[in-house]
């Protein structure tokens, strides 16, 4: 894979999971279409657990694209 899509990709992975992390507690997720449309499902929405579940897999979204960004690619480590 090139270099230029690889950068690509992890600072996609990157934005993605700093998106879970923080959409969870910002007023996007009180005034979206969902909770209003379906008044039993806004319970299950506003529920801390499940909030912090998505935070959850986004931190460990951000964990991984950092992790890939810092291993190096099998041609780049054979030109060291």
């Amino acid at each position: 894979m090139s270099r230029i899509a690889r950068i690509t990709i992890l600072l996609l992975w990157l934005v993605l999971g700093l998106a879970l992390i923080l959409v969870p507690w910002s007023d996007i997720w009180e005034t979206n279409y969902f909770l209003f449309q379906y008044p039993a499902l806004a319970i299950f929405l506003k529920s801390p657990y499940l909030r912090g579940a998505i935070s959850g897999l986004g931190f460990m979204n951000v964990l991984l694209a950092l992790e890939a960004f810092r291993q190096r690619t099998p041609a780049a480590a054979s030109r060291t």
